[in-house]
C-alpha cells in the first residue's frame, strides 16, 4: 500500500516530464549570470507579473528576506499578519538579517485590511519608535489554511503605501493556487506590489526555487543581497528548466488540488469526532478535533493506514493537497477518515 503524504505540497516528486526537462537543460554558471535557462525562467515570470526584473533564489525564505534586506534600513519596522511566515517560519531572519521589527496585526487567516495597515503605521516623526517603511502581504496564506486575499482589499492596502511611502512585498509563495482559484492574472499583482516572491517547489512540484521578482529601483542590488545571504549558484539551470516545465504544465492544475481540498473538508465536517473545519479556498484544510485528548488515536490510526498529515500544535491538524496525490489516494483517504473511531 502506498504511502499518503499530505502534511505539506513541498513533498512532491518530478514527474518523468520534468526529469526529462531536467536532464536536457542547457546550463553556464549562474555567478556570471551565463545559464541560459536560469535567464529564461527570470525573463518568463517578470513578463508574466509585468515587472522589471526577476531573480532565482534557492529557497522561499531568502526570497521573502532578501526583498526585506531591500527595502529596509535596521532598526526600522515592517507591518504583518501575526500569522505570518516571514514572522513565524523563517528563523527569526527578519531581525538578524535586517535589524528590522514586526508590527503584527491581528487579522482574519492571515490576512490583514488597509484600515489595520493604517492603524499600525508609527508616527515618522515620533523618534521613540522604529520607522514603519514597509508591509508584507502573504497569499495564499500558509497558517491562515490557504485563504486567498480579496484583490480590491490589496488596492486598498497599495494606496495606503502610497500616503505613506511605504513598501509592498507579497510573500507569493503559493500565490498560483489564489490566482487559479480567484481567476485573477499575475500582472494584477504585478501592479499592485513593489516585490513579489513566488515558489515553484509548493504547489507546481519542482524540486527546489523560488523568484523574487520586481522593479529595476528595487531589483538592482538583489542579486548582492542573495550573495550576502549564500544564494550564490552555479548550473543551477537544472532546477530552472523543472521551473520553466512547471508554469507551462502545472498551473492550471492546481484546480484539482483545491477541489479534492473541499471534498476532504466535507467529510471532516461529517465525522461526530471533528470539532471544526476552517473554511477552505485552495489546497489546505486546517480542522479541530472535538477533543484534543483524540489526536494521539487519530494521528495513530492515520498511521496505521499509511497516511501523514501535519499536528500544528494547540489542537491545530493540516492537511495539504498536491501533485502527487492521486484520486486512488483520495478515495482511500476519504474512506480512512469515516471508517476512524475515536
Amino acid at each position: 500500500m502506498k504511502e499518503i503524504d499530505l502534511r505539506s505540497d513541498t513533498v512532491t516528486r518530478p514527474t518523468k516530464e520534468m526529469l526529462q526537462a531536467i536532464m536536457t537543460a542547457k546550463v553556464g554558471d549562474d555567478v556570471y549570470k551565463e545559464d541560459p535557462t536560469v535567464n529564461e525562467l527570470e525573463k518568463k515570470l517578470a513578463e508574466m507579473f509585468g515587472k522589471d526584473e526577476a531573480l532565482f533564489f534557492p529557497t522561499g525564505s531568502m526570497t521573502n528576506q532578501a526583498a526585506i534586506k531591500l527595502h529596509t534600513q535596521p532598526g526600522e519596522q515592517l507591518i504583518c499578519d501575526k500569522w505570518a511566515h516571514v514572522y513565524n517560519y523563517e528563523g527569526g531572519g527578519v531581525s538578524f538579517n535586517s535589524g528590522v521589527s514586526c508590527k503584527l496585526v491581528d487579522g482574519d487567516r492571515g490576512m490583514i485590511t488597509a484600515e489595520q495597515v493604517e492603524e499600525s503605521i508609527n508616527p515618522p516623526d515620533f523618534y521613540h519608535s522604529p520607522l514603519t517603511t514597509l508591509v508584507c502581504l502573504e497569499n495564499t496564506t500558509n497558517k491562515g489554511g490557504g485563504a486567498c486575499y480579496d484583490l480590491e482589499e490589496i488596492k486598498k492596502i497599495r494606496q495606503v503605501c502610497n500616503k505613506h511611502e511605504l513598501g509592498l512585498h507579497l510573500d507569493g509563495a503559493r500565490l498560483f493556487n489564489a490566482l487559479v482559484k480567484k481567476g485573477e492574472s499575475a500582472k494584477d499583482y504585478g501592479k499592485l506590489f513593489d516585490t513579489i516572491s513566488v515558489c515553484l517547489s509548493k504547489g507546481l512540484g519542482t524540486p527546489m526555487g523560488s523568484v523574487l521578482i520586481g522593479d529595476s529601483r528595487l531589483m538592482k542590488n538583489a542579486i548582492r543581497i542573495r550573495k550576502v545571504l549564500g544564494g550564490g549558484m552555479r548550473q543551477i539551470g537544472f532546477m530552472a528548466a523543472a521551473g520553466v516545465y512547471a508554469l507551462e504544465n502545472h498551473v492550471e492544475r492546481l484546480a484539482k488540488d483545491h477541489q479534492r481540498a473541499t471534498e476532504i473538508a466535507e467529510v471532516l465536517e461529517e465525522q461526530k469526532y471533528v470539532g471544526k473545519v476552517e473554511p477552505v479556498e485552495t489546497n489546505i484544510v486546517i480542522f479541530y478535533l472535538e477533543n484534543v485528548s483524540m489526536e494521539e488515536s487519530f494521528m495513530k490510526q492515520l498511521a496505521d493506514n499509511d497516511i501523514r498529515i501535519s499536528n500544528m500544535g494547540q489542537g491545530k491538524l493540516r492537511i495539504v493537497t498536491h501533485l502527487d496525490y492521486t484520486q486512488e489516494m483520495h478515495e482511500r483517504f476519504l474512506e480512512t477518515l469515516h471508517n476512524i473511531e475515536l
